[in-house]
């Protein structure tokens, strides 16, 4: 009987000291866009003196938190000349069977249909593309939020502020990436 008892102390001083399991991090990722590089001229905005193609990337994302029910994407450029940065895409009620969006799916191809595009900056729905004033080169944030309601109960004509409030009310998790464009 003694024997077992210090075997069974043995193993439990083992497992406490054994590193637990580690949870995969919830991850954003994308085939048209590398972080830490430049956007390609496909996801530039074609206006304002830009000449790219204004489409949004391929966007997928992996392991998001427990309790998820659905999940919202956002674009933001933090170094726009406006005090507050400028929103390029939000998109929520993405279902939580959803972890993926094609390449122009800001412009209503591939979004699905229980998802809501609300406004940006640019006053509109849907992706607008980088199209920063020239001189510095400008970040572009793209991040998915794990959320934990169904819907937000928001209209396509939130503001992105308002949006982005609901979102940051209701988030079990964030994964980003950024990259750069500068002209």
């Amino acid at each position: 009987m003694i024997r077992s008892w210090r075997f069974s102390l043995g193993a439990l001083a083992l497992a406490a000291m054994s590193p637990p399991n580690p949870v995969a991090a919830f991850t954003l990722e994308s085939t048209t866009v590398a972080p830490g590089k430049p956007l390609p001229s496909a996801h530039v905005l074609n206006g304002f003196g830009c000449t790219g193609k204004n489409r949004s990337p391929e966007l997928a994302w992996y392991n998001p938190p427990d309790g998820t029910r659905s999940f919202a994407v956002t674009v933001y450029d933090p170094d726009a000349p406006t005090g507050s940065g400028w929103w390029h895409w939000v998109v929520f009620d993405i279902p939580s069977a959803i972890n993926h969006l094609p390449e122009d799916a800001g412009s209503g191809y591939g979004i699905p249909v229980e998802a809501v595009q609300s406004r940006t900056d640019f006053g509109t729905t849907g992706y607008g593309g980088a199209c920063p004033p020239p001189g510095a080169p400008h970040r572009y944030i793209f991040t998915v939020y794990a959320l934990k309601l169904d819907h937000l109960n928001l209209t396509p004509e939130a503001s992105a502020a308002l949006v982005g409030f609901t979102i940051g009310a209701n988030s079990l998790g964030k994964a980003s990436l950024t990259a750069f464009y500068e002209r």
